[in-house]
């Protein structure tokens, strides 16, 4: 089956989700001076983080499948078990943006992102059983240290919210700084592959 349809597919949650995101944040009524923007200030760093963490995720699928030549049914699911656990990212962005980072809402975040990490984890895996060990994809993501390092700060900073929700969004950014640095190992891995 062609991979068109689910790379379409993703695109479009994925557009949907950052617009619902964007939706949450709302216009300050009453005042219209900067310090009417103050209060909303959580709210908005918690929705950049959330972005960032979104076109992490968007940019890196968009690499994941230029090395996929087809799908099947369970590439199908596991890509769903990624935007099911996506789809929830608005809900823990407002929420702990709206409670100005508590320790609760911060836990719930990170569990979200625990958990697609684990589901983009399963779908690379889903991928590299239907493609081989030796192809492209199973080359270029090797050991995965930057996915499985994500997932053990993720799971750090959990339980760290209760001590410290601060520390625990500094490892969340930790994370998304992280993923900033352009990984071009599938890219490295096709351009060898072809020539």
């Amino acid at each position: 089956m062609s991979k068109g349809r689910l790379e379409a597919f993703s695109d479009g949650v994925i557009a949907i989700i950052i617009t619902i995101m964007v939706l949450e944040l709302k216009v300050p009524h009453g005042a219209a001076g900067l310090a009417a923007l103050r209060p909303l200030l959580p709210v908005f760093l918690s929705y950049v983080l959330s972005f960032v963490f979104l076109g992490i995720y968007w940019n890196n699928h968009h690499h994941l499948l230029q090395a996929v030549r087809h799908v099947n049914g369970r590439i199908l699911w596991a890509n769903l078990h990624l935007l099911f656990w996506l789809s929830l990212i608005p809900f823990v962005t407002g929420w702990m943006g709206e409670n100005h980072f508590a320790a609760w809402p911060v836990a719930l975040y990170g569990a979200v992102l625990l958990f697609a990490g684990f589901a983009y984890f399963i779908l690379t895996r889903t991928l590299i059983v239907q493609h081989g060990n030796d192809s492209a994809l199973a080359i270029a993501l090797g050991r995965d240290f930057k996915g499985k390092i994500s997932v053990i700060f993720y799971a750090v900073a959990i339980p760290l919210s209760f001590e410290n929700s601060w520390l625990a969004c500094a490892l969340y950014v930790l994370v998304a700084i992280m993923w900033l640095i352009p990984d071009r190992r599938i890219e490295k891995a096709l351009t060898d592959r072809t020539q």
